[in-house]
């Protein structure tokens, strides 16, 4: 069937696994010969994909589709992601919305376009029923590739909406991921970041673990780097940091959510593991993998979080080698137990400690370049402007060589000259 419409952008909210799947969603236009433009420019269909974990990105998304019409008044606008999956009719009855597409028909937006359905529907499921898993990954960048190999989550955390959203933990094989591997690298990437949900639990309810897929990959894969992204401290094993250790492949970056350095408050999030536990865990993966990244997420202004329980988190997280925060203020979520929690904190001093912890991690990403600054990295050319290079280390320090003559997705090993607070300035090696 020829489609009425010839042209389609997508704009991504959220984490990277909604990035792969846009990715692959805008790859099933382009095959119904619809043309792919930038977002910022008239399309004849706009497809938003969400995110729900504060109120904020719903409310992002809602300002997003108002400006689209404004802009735009004959587009046809769809709506998809976690938001679409928890608030199907607040997105249908807005009248600029055109299509609400959930969590299990999230893949087949082009054919329920293109099939010339445009009357205002929803195609959203119930989360309970759905158990199917779709590969998808990342093609917009020419050095990295993000690749989904799990969706859902299992867990139940206080504050969180993931599992309503997501549903329940499924994978992929390690043969289909071993597949894409091979076309990512016959693409030319040298990058690949495996992301998931709740990535640890990769492989669950089958024979098949995040240990083995990693092992695999470290030792059959043709593409020279690979990211794990954010793993669950009780699910980082000590096999998996052990080939952390040792790989070449597999590159010394890890993302490791605490929350909280409060074990009260860390159990009113319904978190699996406790303060202890967490610094052991990155004490030993230190020890171990001394030069290694590590990023933390942080939630402040949690229900009953005193300035004791604050200041436990923040001397912790002062006092382990970590390297960068991700920092979220508190957000009420529809449906979850913290929503029901008394002793809610005042916005604005969830905004204070938020402010910060932010504060704090620029202080560490600061001292974790200073550390490296003695030693010799290889940086991935990402982008190249006029007379500079940019690209990241192995363990994920942004690099900026005055060289014109490389180009972008060359490997190259570099000395740091400069230090900056966010950066490091290196040679050629």
């Amino acid at each position: 069937m020829s489609s009425p419409y010839k042209t389609a952008a997508f704009h991504t909210l959220g984490c990277k696994v909604n990035f792969t799947e846009t990715s692959s969603i805008s790859e099933s236009f382009q095959a119904k010969g619809v043309s792919l433009v930038p977002f910022d420019q008239f399309a004849d269909i706009y497809v938003i994909n969400t995110c729900s974990v504060t109120e904020n990105a719903n409310l992002k998304c809602n300002r997003i589709v108002r400006s689209l019409k404004r802009k735009n008044p004959n587009s046809f606008i769809a709506i998809t992601g976690c938001y679409a999956q928890l608030k199907p009719k607040e997105l249908s009855t807005n009248k600029d919305v055109d299509l609400v597409v959930g969590t299990e028909n999230k893949m087949d937006i082009a054919d329920i376009i293109i099939s010339d359905n445009t009357k205002k529907n929803d195609y959203v499921s119930d989360i309970k029923n759905i158990n199917q898993f779709t590969p998808s990954y990342s093609l917009a960048d020419r050095v990295r590739s993000f690749i989904k190999i799990q969706d859902g989550c299992d867990y139940n955390c206080s504050f969180c909406t993931i599992p309503m959203a997501r549903g329940k933990s499924r994978s992929a094989k390690i043969d289909d991921i071993l597949i894409i591997i091979e076309e990512l690298k016959a693409k030319g990437f040298n990058e690949v970041v495996l992301s998931g949900i709740n990535l640890g639990d990769f492989g669950v309810g089958t024979d098949e673990t995040c240990y083995d897929l990693l092992n695999e990959l470290n030792n059959i894969s043709q593409i020279p780097r690979i990211r794990i992204s954010s793993i669950e401290p009780n699910l980082l094993t000590n096999k998996i940091i052990d080939l952390l250790a040792t790989s070449k492949k597999i590159m010394p970056h890890l993302h490791i959510p605490l929350q909280s350095g409060s074990n009260k408050i860390l159990k009113l999030m319904k978190r699996r593991y406790t303060r202890e536990f967490y610094e052991r865990k990155i004490k030993l993966i230190k020890n171990k993998i001394p030069n290694i990244s590590i990023g933390v997420d942080v939630i402040t202004g949690f229900p009953s979080e005193t300035e004791n329980d604050f200041q436990k988190t923040y001397d912790l997280l002062n006092s382990l080698e970590v390297s960068y925060l991700h920092v979220f203020t508190y957000s009420e979520r529809e449906n979850t137990v913290g929503a029901t929690m008394k002793s809610k904190i005042p916005q604005k001093i969830r905004n204070e400690r938020s402010k910060k912890l932010r504060a704090l991690s620029d202080i560490l990403k600061s001292r974790f370049i200073i550390n490296n600054m003695d030693k010799n990295h290889q940086v991935l050319i990402e982008s190249k402007d006029d007379e500079i290079v940019q690209g990241y280390t192995e363990n994920y320090i942004k690099v900026k060589i005055m060289d014109k003559s490389l180009n972008i997705n060359q490997l190259v090993d570099i000395k740091p000259t400069v230090q900056y607070f966010d950066h490091m300035v290196g040679s050629l090696e």
